[in-house]
């Protein structure tokens, strides 16, 4: 059995903003975690490249859509892999392999009698790509996402009879696991009860999106279009693209991992389309928040965008993955504060474990011939070994629940605890006298292994700074040893050469 994760797929408008990095790299620590726990990862990302929004983009630019989509597409590309994305699958809605997927889903929908004719009448949110429901003075109506005013719409479209799934919805996005945060979970109970209505699952006005079979003039609504890529993105590598082959190769998602204003998109609209086509629904859909900074909703307008391309280049990828992982809980909206990412990342990375690793690494060259101590195990109990112990099981404990920020707090707890046990054994001082050499090997062993294991819980969250860790302790790491073996005390090898110490992470400068 395969564990697929899934992003958003990004819509092409724009480039990758803060808040898509932040869910690629909450992913990608997901994925990383589970291909080291042993599991068979696919991740999925990429882009949704239809809809009237893209095509209007493109007609202002003065180019066709799909010049504009290839070069946004390139540019998210580029991004996952100057954030060192380890994505498995990468689709892109335009592709002639989705297409071909997206049809076959329709003529199952089709069997089940689940598409009819009819007339869309409403205000259109062109941002959202959404019909909103009645709101007051629609003329000058404003989306509250997008703050841009809605256009009436009047078109013969087909629609889906999700009205007809009222029940089945109700009693999915009741079971304890299916929606997280419990807070979006609630919203989306909230508005099943009000009663679902059928919704039209194509458009006469957008030519720019996969035609509709048997239907002139019609393309595919964006969000059916889209929500299939995430089942034609299995199959995208494959010699046949097809729909049996994406439900053969890894379907049903483990989880969709999305904010939380698309949320009635996958948790109601979705799972009705796939029980119509006879399809098994997503295990999880888990709705996060929305990222703000300095308190403000960013915007344009307001000049206080965030580019994550000046973030990644001017401090580097594992000082911002660290940042949004551990600052920001997992389904709550998150702020982006200038100071305290400082204060965060110096405190954290370069205080209390690169300068663990250094002091540590310089005391066992300079006492211990540049190698590692014996491990004497005169003391009796290991007070640092038990609270490694206890750390390395809460730590899986969090992960396993998508608490992320509280994985990262257990490996930082290990951290401080292990500078601690340092600080008060104080090897400098028992150095001093000769016989205290046993006692003095135990405790720095200790501490050494302690990093060792600090190295390894942030593989997943930050590998970059995990890999410079590991090479610092000798490259101790082994891809042929299951990771969750390496976690165990006692594996750091006796006698084992030490490299020259290095600064692993450097202090950053408030501006």
């Amino acid at each position: 059995m395969s564990f697929v994760i899934t992003t958003p797929l990004y819509y092409v408008n724009d480039k990758p903003h803060l808040g898509s990095v932040y869910t690629t790299i909450i992913c990608d620590s997901i994925s990383r975690y589970k291909r080291l726990m042993g599991e068979d990862v696919i991740f999925i990302t990429g882009v949704d490249e239809h809809g009237l929004k893209i095509q209007r983009t493109a007609n202002e630019k003065g180019i066709e859509p799909k010049i504009h989509c290839d070069e946004i597409s390139e540019i998210f590309s580029i991004n996952w892999k100057n954030w060192n994305i380890s994505y498995d699958k990468f689709i892109r809605t335009s592709s002639i392999n989705h297409e071909l997927v997206v049809n076959e889903f329709y003529e199952r929908v089709k069997e089940s009698d689940d598409i009819y004719m009819g007339v869309q009448k409403g205000w259109y949110c062109v941002g959202c790509e959404e019909f909103k429901d009645n709101p007051e003075n629609s003329a000058t109506y404003k989306c509250p996402i997008h703050q841009k005013n809605l256009e009436w719409k009047n078109e013969e479209n087909l629609f889906f009879r999700l009205s007809k799934y009222q029940k089945q919805i109700e009693n999915i996005i009741n079971e304890p696991s299916f929606i997280e945060p419990i807070e979006r979970k609630n919203e989306i109970i909230n508005f099943v009860s009000r009663g679902l209505k059928d919704f039209s699952i194509s458009r006469t006005n957008v030519s720019w999106g996969i035609p509709v079979p048997d239907h002139n003039n019609h393309t595919f609504y964006v969000w059916f279009d889209a929500l299939l890529g995430y089942v034609s993105a299995i199959s995208s590598d494959t010699k046949e693209h097809s729909l049996e082959e994406s439900i053969s190769g890894g379907w049903p998602a483990d989880i969709h991992l999305i904010g939380k204003d698309i949320l009635r998109f996958h948790a109601v609209y979705w799972p009705a389309m796939l029980i119509s086509a006879g399809m098994k629904v997503p295990k999880k859909v888990f709705g996060h928040g929305f990222l703000t900074r300095e308190g403000q909703k960013m915007g344009k307008s307001l000049g206080n965008v965030l580019d994550p391309d000046l973030l990644l280049s001017k401090y580097g990828n594992d000082p911002v993955r660290w940042y949004l992982i551990k600052d920001i809980s997992l389904g709550n909206d998150g702020d982006f504060q200038d100071k305290r990412f400082v204060d965060i990342i110096n405190n954290d990375l370069a205080n209390t474990i690169g300068n663990l690793l250094n002091r540590t690494l310089s005391m066992s060259r300079k006492w211990f011939d540049n190698k590692v101590p014996d491990n004497e195990k005169i003391s009796g109990e290991n007070k640092l070994e038990q609270i490694a112990k206890i750390s390395v099981e809460n730590y899986h404990e969090k992960f396993n629940k998508y608490k992320l920020d509280l994985a990262a707090n257990e490996v930082l707890n290990l951290a401080i605890n292990t500078n601690l046990y340092l600080n008060d054994n104080q090897p400098w001082l028992l150095i001093k006298e000769k016989d205290n050499f046993p006692i003095v090997k135990e405790i720095i062993y200790n501490v050494l292994e302690s990093t060792r294991i600090i190295g390894l819980l942030l593989l997943p969250l930050l590998p970059e700074l995990s890999s410079k860790i590991d090479k610092q302790l000798g490259s101790l790491y082994k891809n042929e040893i299951p990771w969750d073996q390496q976690l165990k005390w006692g594996q750091l090898i006796s006698n084992s050469s030490l490299p020259k110490p290095s600064p692993v992470i450097n202090k950053l400068e408030y501006e």
